[in-house]
């Protein structure tokens, strides 16, 4: 049965965190291998290509701006291409040494709210085991996971969020000012869902017993995120191919959502409105402080959710994605569940250690497995790659000019067997816009529909492209080679394996 305990040294214990800093640099190294690593992969093809760039200027003459809009707004690419040239790493390397690290910051992050949530080790370690073991996991129906196999801006912004608001639990605010900032600096999306969950944080819990004033005020805080919208975010309806392309993302629109990803909010929510109505030994007051500001704070969330993407006049404002809230709710979750199955279940057992957290660890390695098939669990820099289009990618680097243009599948990205591998990232050669992540580029950033809209009908049946479609190509854009899975005899392919081959085109 789980009972009240007072903690009047509650404040005492959490004023000085003890932070283990190899056993949580060994526990991220298991999250790696766990959770496996993959270079250039989903969304870090948006991103890493922007650290190649800053690395080597040279790269990318053609076709940049499909990464740059996002690039501009962040330091990220700046830090971690710098940081390789200061170094005198590889990129790769010095990429692969960043994700290691935000791995580390997270459970660095995760221990400190562990802390201040938690009295006991076994509970603190549970906590941050658990969260460790479910780094992997996909967040209701937004698209994130609460950490990616690869590097991104989140993998920085994720930490930083989680110590800003460890700080503000601790009472300093202006190291939970400097916090936000940095997380601002790297991911100012993430920045401001942190920042709203901090002045969550921040309201009497009293507030919330009182239905009426805490919906209100929670609705409120949120509506700071969409006031005055500039720009792109006009409260117009969208139309065209624009339109299009934003509702090719199902995770903006509450309409699109599947049952089960609807399961994933409510439950978390469920969850945590039960542990605010518990008490349960050996939990500090931010146990109580935290259960019960998440669960407004994802409502307020869901409900400015479902009001924008159910009026054509908030279609621009879809793509804040409000529902990435739910990023922080799933972390903080975890970790309260983690630490209580420390302390109530698992205890001093070794065994009922390993029963939970080996089928967890498993369950989330096989899930890799299955969405990588055809590459390295661990694809560690600096060795040849195993899938067939990386290979590909990586001869192209080595072996055509910096300043050549590739024409590719626009949907290369959903083939099989390229396990979602990005051109950009790792073959760092410029390349006609894609129909995965470049209409990503576009959804945020509307002004390049035109170019991209253009672009896709010009590759307009690439699969069955003759010489001359690809002559034609050529006329309309600087493109100099093809990556492709028909190769048509009368093109000059220096470069083939079982899957792909790399050809010249004629001009």
């Amino acid at each position: 049965m789980i009972k009240h305990q007072q903690h009047p040294s509650a404040s005492k214990q959490t004023s000085k965190i003890h932070c283990p800093l190899l056993p949580l640099f060994l526990l991220a190294c298991v999250a790696i291998l766990i959770q496996g690593y993959h270079l250039g992969v989903n969304d870090s093809e948006i991103f890493l290509p922007a650290i190649k760039q800053v690395a080597d200027p040279q790269l990318y003459p053609f076709g940049a701006e499909f990464f740059l809009t996002h690039a501009r707004l962040s330091l990220f690419a700046p830090i971690i291409g710098h940081s390789a040239h200061w170094l005198h790493l590889p990129t790769d390397l010095a990429i692969f040494l960043w994700h290691i690290g935000s791995v580390f910051l997270i459970l660095i992050a995760a221990w400190q709210l562990a802390c201040l949530c938690f009295q006991n080790a076994r509970a603190r370690w549970s906590s941050v085991t658990l969260l460790t073991a479910l780094l992997p996991i996909p967040v209701a129906g937004t698209a994130l996971a609460i950490s990616d196999n690869y590097l991104t801006p989140r993998s920085l912004s994720t930490p930083l969020a989680m110590l800003a608001v460890a700080s503000l639990l601790r009472g300093q605010k202006g190291a939970t000012a400097i916090w936000l900032l940095l997380t601002t600096l790297i991911h100012p999306q993430m920045a401001a869902y942190a920042f709203v969950l901090c002045l969550f944080l921040s309201i009497p819990l009293q507030r919330f017993r009182k239905t009426q004033t805490g919906t209100k005020h929670a609705l409120a805080t949120h509506a700071l995120l969409f006031a005055s919208p500039p720009g792109s975010f006009a409260l117009v309806p969208t139309e065209g191919i624009y339109r299009q392309v934003l509702y090719s993302r199902t995770f903006f629109f509450a309409s699109l959502w599947t049952w089960y990803e609807w399961l994933g909010v409510f439950a978390p929510l469920a969850i945590l409105f039960w542990l605010s109505r518990l008490r349960p030994r050996a939990t500090l007051p931010t146990f109580h402080r935290l259960s019960s500001a998440l669960v407004p704070f994802g409502l307020a969330a869901t409900l400015v959710f479902i009001t924008l993407s159910s009026n054509p006049r908030f279609e621009n404002l879809v793509k804040l994605q409000p529902m990435r809230c739910f990023h922080l709710i799933y972390i903080v979750m975890f970790l309260l569940i983690g630490g209580l199955l420390g302390e109530y279940l698992l205890q001093s057992h070794p065994w009922r250690w390993a029963a939970l957290f080996l089928p967890l660890a498993a369950g989330m390695f096989f899930m890799d497995r299955s969405t990588y098939q055809h590459s390295r669990h661990v694809e560690w820099p600096l060795t040849a790659p195993r899938n067939p289009w990386s290979q590909a990618f990586l001869w192209i680097r080595t072996n055509t000019p910096k300043d050549a243009v590739f024409a590719i599948d626009p949907n290369y990205m959903a083939i099989n067997s390229d396990d979602q591998h990005g051109f950009r990232a790792l073959a760092e050669r410029s390349m006609l816009a894609d129909n995965i992540k470049d209409s990503g580029a576009v959804t945020m950033f509307p002004a390049l529909v035109t170019d991209w809209q253009q672009q896709q009908e010009a590759q307009r049946g690439f699969t069955h492209f003759t010489l001359a479609d690809y002559q034609r190509l050529a006329t309309q854009y600087p493109v100099t080679w093809t990556v492709t899975q028909n190769p048509i005899p009368s093109l000059d392919c220096p470069y083939r394996n079982d899957e792909v081959a790399v050809c010249r085109i004629p001009r």
